[in-house]
C-alpha cells in the first residue's frame, strides 16, 4: 500500500516517544521496541521506568520537553485527559519541545471533548494530535491483537498506521475525538456485560446453581459475552480478580460514556444505572481493585461474598 512508502510516515527506526508504562503501556511499549522503533520514555513512577529498561532498549528521558524534541512522534497512556493535558500543554510540557508537524497520538481512555480541544490547541503550535485508544486488556497488549480506534484526520491516521499495527487491528473511527468517543462507549458495554452477567450468576447460584455450571451454559447459549467467555473463568471464578485493569478507570470511563449521550441528546436510562452501579462499587472497593471484582460488591448487596 502506497502510504507504507511516504516520506513522512513513521516506521522503524523511527524514534517514538512513550509516555506512561503501567499495565498497558508497559506491553505496548515493548512491542514497538521489538519492531526496531527506537524509544524514548517517560513515567511519573521512577519503578515503571526502572523494570521497563531492564531488558527493553529504551533511553529515559524525565524532561518531557526533550523527550518532544528528540521525536516526530509521541504516544500518552496515561490514565486519563486531564492528566494528558497537564503533561502535553504544562510547563515544560512534551509541546515545548515538538517540531512542526510532528504527533502526538493519545491512547488513554480520555474525554471525546477535552480531546477535541486539546486537538485545537496543538493545531495552533502546527503540531497534529490523533486519538487512538485500545481495547482488548493485558494479554493482548503483549500479544499484539488489541483492537485500535483511531480518531482524526484521515491522512494523519494513515501516516501513523504502520506503527498503530504494531499494537493490532486499527479501525479509524472519524474525526478527531472519535477514537476516545468509541472506547468510552465500548467500556460502558462492557461494564454493563459484567454486571448484568455477575447479578444473573448471583442469582442463579442463590437458587442452587453452582456457578461453573452456569458459566459452562451460558457460553453455549445466547446470554454469553466477552466476560462469560473470558472474564469469569479467567479471573472471577478462579478468585483471582487481576485482569489488570482498575475499577476506577472503568467506572470513569463510564462516565465519560454518559457524558457523551447526555451531551448529545441519547437515550441513557441505562447507562445511567450502569454508572451509578459502578460509582458505587468504586467507593466500597477503592479505584485500584481490579474492575472484576465488581463481583464482591455486587454480592455484597446480597449479602454474601463472592464464590459462596
Amino acid at each position: 500500500r502506497c502510504w507504507r512508502n511516504m516520506a513522512n510516515s513513521f516506521t522503524p527506526p523511527e524514534a517514538v516517544g512513550f509516555v506512561g508504562l503501567g499495565n498497558m503501556g508497559a506491553p505496548m511499549a515493548r512491542r514497538l521496541a521489538a519492531a526496531g522503533y527506537r524509544l524514548v520514555i517517560a513515567d511519573a513512577d521512577a519503578v515503571a521506568v526502572a523494570r521497563f529498561a531492564d531488558g527493553t532498549p529504551c533511553r529515559h528521558e524525565p524532561d518531557l520537553a526533550v523527550l518532544g524534541g528528540a521525536c516526530r512522534i509521541v504516544i500518552t497512556m496515561l490514565p486519563d485527559g486531564h492528566i494528558v493535558r497537564d503533561v502535553v500543554l504544562g510547563a515544560n510540557g512534551i509541546a515545548a519541545g515538538l517540531q512542526r508537524d510532528a504527533v502526538i497520538i493519545d491512547m488513554s481512555s480520555s474525554a471525546p471533548v477535552g480531546t477535541r480541544d486539546l486537538g485545537a490547541a496543538l493545531a495552533g503550535r502546527g503540531v497534529h494530535l490523533m486519538d487512538a485508544p485500545v481495547s482488548g486488556g493485558v494479554a493482548k497488549a503483549r500479544d499484539g491483537t488489541l483492537a485500535v480506534m483511531a480518531g482524526g484526520e484521515a491522512s494523519v491516521v494513515e501516516r501513523c498506521r504502520a506503527l498503530l499495527e504494531v499494537f493490532g487491528r486499527v479501525f479509524p473511527t472519524g474525526g478527531p475525538g472519535t477514537g476516545h468517543a468509541m472506547k468510552a462507549l465500548n467500556n460502558y458495554l462492557s461494564a454493563a456485560h459484567l454486571a448484568t452477567a455477575a447479578e444473573g450468576v448471583i442469582a442463579g447460584t442463590r437458587f442452587g446453581i453452582a456457578p461453573e455450571t452456569m458459566i459452562e451454559i451460558l457460553n453455549s447459549s445466547s446470554g454469553r459475552s466477552y466476560s462469560t467467555e473470558y472474564k469469569y473463568p479467567k479471573f472471577i471464578l478462579p478468585g483471582t480478580f487481576n485482569a489488570g485493569f482498575a475499577l476506577g478507570l472503568m467506572a470513569k470511563d463510564v462516565r465519560l460514556a454518559l457524558e457523551l449521550a447526555r451531551a448529545n441528546g441519547a437515550p441513557h436510562v441505562l447507562l445511567q444505572a450502569v454508572s451509578d452501579t459502578w460509582t458505587r462499587a468504586e467507593q466500597q472497593l477503592g479505584p485500584r481493585a481490579d474492575h472484576t471484582e465488581v463481583v464482591k460488591y455486587l454480592e455484597s448487596l446480597a449479602g454474601g461474598t463472592a464464590n459462596d
